[in-house]
């Protein structure tokens, strides 16, 4: 996220049509810019630039300025919630936290260090534990109780299931031993 005084830009990870945002990015007056990247057929990078207002950088520069680090992904979710990482010094962090203005309301659902973000936490896998992994989770593999069988990822991702289990064991694996430092 980068704020200056006449455009608040930011790089959002987006899955979905990038045909569709990108016919309706022109329909927003506040958009000064884009620039779209494709990662594939239902994925994309997308930085925009938006007009800043008076209220949107009284809301943006506590979290903007100083030694404050915004780290991707920045997760919209459908009930107009906004969820991401932001890394700093622990006193600019307090700050930022207290300047946020109405109508915002700030909620911090875990404190921890860089390594607990989610960039960091994806950067850890391979691009075929990342896809293996993602199609455990929206399978239901993980649900508790579990819906979903490594049979069924293995079936989705068209293997063996003795591959998945690897995939899967090599990823928790991971996953486990950055969290808890072993």
């Amino acid at each position: 996220m980068e704020l200056h005084r006449d455009a608040l830009g930011i790089l959002h990870y987006v899955v979905g049509d990038a045909n569709a945002l990108e016919r309706t990015m022109g329909e927003i007056p506040e958009v000064v810019g884009y620039d779209i990247e494709r990662i594939d057929e239902q994925s994309f990078y997308v930085y925009v630039r938006d007009a800043t207002t008076d209220s949107l950088q009284e809301m943006f520069r506590p979290i903007s300025s100083g030694g404050l680090i915004v780290v991707p992904p920045i997760e919209y979710e459908p009930d107009g919630t906004v969820v991401f990482s932001m890394f700093g010094p622990d006193d600019e962090l307090q700050d930022a936290i207290d300047e946020v203005s109405i109508p915002v309301d700030v909620a911090i659902e875990t404190v921890g260090g860089l390594a607990d973000t989610t960039a960091t936490t994806e950067a850890l896998l391979t691009d075929r534990q990342r896809e293996v992994v993602e199609a455990a989770v929206e399978l239901g593999y993980y649900d508790v109780p579990r819906t979903a069988s490594q049979n069924d990822v293995a079936s989705e991702l068209d293997c063996a299931p003795s591959t998945i289990a690897e995939h899967l064991r090599k990823a928790e694996s991971r996953i486990l031993r950055t969290q808890f430092g072993r």
